[in-house]
């Protein structure tokens, strides 16, 4: 006996099978939205929580530090840091690197953005070689550069001075910031630049005027990095300065640190005196950087 069925009734199974698997997706979604979320908020913890149990030993005092070094402060005794400021002479620490950082980002970006530029767009002969040995320079240890720079930037003058400890830092970061760069140009279209051309403009008229102004988010993702890479520095600082009045804050931190070794409240407040620039610096600019680290197709290295 057969069973005629309507169109209308074939229709509503039809939509009724359909709805069901659309319905365990929708109920399968939070579910990860949620997992993911847990996640990023355990890792968001796991990042901010020495930041703040840092800021909670700078707001102490030594007896309340030695009784309970991970609880809150009974009396929050914001006079750590004036103390560490003037103790450490922190003033004359961020002036000097200030100086040191602005000079190597603005150094490392001309040199980077030219050899990007050259290396993108440009045919240079032998460019196979200078991306080995831009790759093989990146991978190598600072360290092994230390003892023969030392001896050089002796003899020539250079150690002991801001203008030394740039050129190093130079050195050190632009491989990085130029393949960088240089994954960042590959992106960009050359219609432009052959317009400009077209229209009698030079080399360095195409660079300054078409193609730095498209590469700036790239431009300001190594500045960024450079600038916390040369801000956080240490064993070069404190090998090739050894003035007080030169000094960087990194080994004017180190130096404070050595002298008050039990004060540790003092030394919470000037570490976290320390870190507060860059890191105020870097949730400004944080969508920029990772904006521009996406674009360059390094973003997964």
């Amino acid at each position: 006996m057969s069973v005629a069925v309507s169109p209308d009734t074939s229709a509503r199974r039809a939509q009724d099978g359909d709805a069901a698997p659309a319905v365990g997706r929708r109920r399968r979604l939070p579910i990860g939205r949620t997992a993911v979320y847990v996640a990023l908020t355990a890792l968001a913890a796991f990042s901010l929580g020495p930041i703040v149990l840092f800021f909670f030993n700078a707001l102490k005092t030594n007896s309340e530090y030695a009784a309970d070094s991970l609880g809150l402060p009974k009396n929050w005794t914001w006079s750590n840091f004036t103390s560490a400021w003037s103790q450490a002479n922190m003033a004359a620490g961020l002036w000097n690197s200030l100086l040191i950082v602005l000079g190597t980002v603005v150094m490392t970006c001309m040199v980077a953005s030219l050899a990007a530029y050259a290396l993108a767009r440009l045919k240079v002969r032998g460019a196979s070689g200078f991306m080995t040995y831009l790759l093989v320079s990146s991978a190598l240890p600072s360290q092994m550069f230390l003892v023969p720079l030392f001896y050089m930037w002796a003899r020539a003058g250079l150690y002991d001075t801001r203008i030394g400890l740039i050129l190093i830092y130079c050195g050190l970061f632009s491989p990085f910031g130029t393949l960088l760069l240089r994954s960042f140009l590959l992106g960009i279209p050359r219609e432009m630049e052959e317009a400009a051309r077209v229209d009698g403009a030079g080399e360095l008229r195409v660079f300054l005027r078409v193609v730095l102004p498209n590469a700036l988010p790239g431009i300001l993702t190594v500045a960024l990095t450079t600038g916390l890479s040369a801000y956080n520095e240490f064993l070069f600082a404190v090998t090739m300065i050894q003035s007080d009045s030169k000094m960087p804050l990194s080994t004017t931190f180190f130096t404070f640190q050595q002298g008050f070794t039990q004060n540790f409240t003092l030394i919470s407040a000037a570490g976290l005196i320390m870190i507060a620039p860059m890191l105020i610096l870097f949730l400004l600019l944080q969508r920029r950087f990772i904006n521009g680290l996406a674009n360059s197709g390094m973003g997964g290295m």
